[in-house]
């Protein structure tokens, strides 16, 4: 049993590294997303391995990294004769070393079948059934750096995780002790509702705000999944036949967040992913129910209120947005800081890295739309 709910978080946090990788390319453009804009995406990521896709894509592999050693019977023997080598023996020159992994770490060759482990846990599985534990093996496969991840959510015990305490927003919480205190201390809970934390498979989608859904009448099948993520202020009502009308998390900042009370879900958690000081100060605002000021540094107007109680509010662990962007795509570390507040993008490597998950088979592209 401790094995499933291991692999079922393992699971859960692949599919968040999806949604913030989604959420980094997304957030250079800073502008309001209209069902109209064309270049969203929608994606799914299920244990075996399924994901749905409406323009652009996210996607994650994961690769295993073999310790490579030196064969006892080849070491040198400084205590052997040299006197007993043929003189005139003579050794070819080793030829260049094939690698197997890019620079980050991903699998070369992601065309290769599975390991003969995990096609014969797998094997009985028929297709579409969500298999404990697959997809996140699987990036361990193509991945060696896919380790354990840290919690989803911040909790009370945030303060002790290195990897976010020195870094400023998106990549940390420094200088946000108090505020993150104060907000937890009013949430209260850090995990995903009861009844997902039960299930010990879930198949989680990624639902963009592009129009690419448009007419695909896939709005069904969205709705099938256990964990729908929608990001910022993605519209739901009106559309349902097309992008679904479940919503289990809606991530957002301030500026992207609904600001129309009646456009929101009834029942889907509220989760800040904090990409600079002001939108910790922003949610402390939201949960106390405290006047938001419009001078508080953002770069449009901002909602004021958002119709949900303390306990179902979350804080995105900056963890995700800090490996997604360096580990993952790539893109320059800087110290951890983005020049003067300004995205920092490598649009071609952000697709190569959807592609590879897509070539990889750890998602599923939907819509076709990488």
């Amino acid at each position: 049993m401790g094995l499933l709910v291991f692999m079922r978080n393992l699971l859960l946090a692949l599919c968040l590294f999806l949604v913030l990788g989604f959420l980094y390319y997304s957030a250079w453009k800073l502008h309001l997303l209209r069902w109209e804009d064309s270049n969203s995406v929608v994606l799914s990521f299920d244990s075996v391995g399924h994901t749905v896709g409406s323009g652009r894509r996210e996607r994650k592999t994961v690769a295993i990294v073999l310790p490579l050693s030196i064969p006892s019977h080849l070491a040198a023997d400084p205590g052997k004769d040299r006197a007993q080598k043929e003189p005139t023996e003579t050794m070819a020159a080793p030829g260049p070393a094939i690698p197997k992994y890019d620079k980050l770490g991903f699998l070369l060759n992601l065309d290769s079948k599975l390991p003969p482990e995990l096609a014969s846990k797998y094997a009985n599985f028929s297709e579409g059934v969500c298999k404990p534990g697959y997809a996140s093996a699987l990036m361990t496969v193509i991945f060696p750096k896919f380790l354990k991840p840290a919690p989803m959510f911040l909790d009370d015990s945030f303060r002790k995780w290195a990897r976010i305490r020195d870094f400023v927003p998106p990549f940390g919480i420094k200088g946000q002790d108090n505020l993150i205190k104060a907000i937890l201390s009013a949430t209260k809970d850090y995990r995903l509702t009861p009844a997902l934390d039960s299930l010990s498979c879930r198949r989680c989608i990624i639902v963009g705000n592009g129009g690419v859904l448009a007419n695909k009448s896939l709005g069904l099948k969205i709705d099938d999944y256990d964990v729908v993520v929608r990001l910022n202020s993605a519209p739901v009502k009106g559309f349902e036949k097309d992008v679904g009308g479940k919503t289990t998390l809606r991530i957002t900042y301030p500026e992207g967040a609904i600001q129309k009370m009646e456009q929101y879900e009834k029942d889907s958690l509220f989760v800040l992913a904090g990409f600079k000081w002001q939108d910790f100060k922003w949610l402390k605002y939201i949960v106390y129910k405290e006047k938001v000021s419009a001078s508080d540094g953002f770069w449009k107007s901002v909602a004021t209120r958002v119709p949900r109680e303390p306990r179902e509010i979350r804080i995105l662990n900056p963890y995700f947005i800090q490996e997604a962007a360096f580990s993952f795509i790539g893109l320059p570390f800087n110290n951890g800081l983005m020049g003067r507040g300004s995205w920092t993008h490598n649009i071609q490597r952000e697709k190569e890295f959807l592609r590879k998950l897509v070539k990889a088979r750890v998602i599923t592209d939907l819509t076709s739309g990488i």
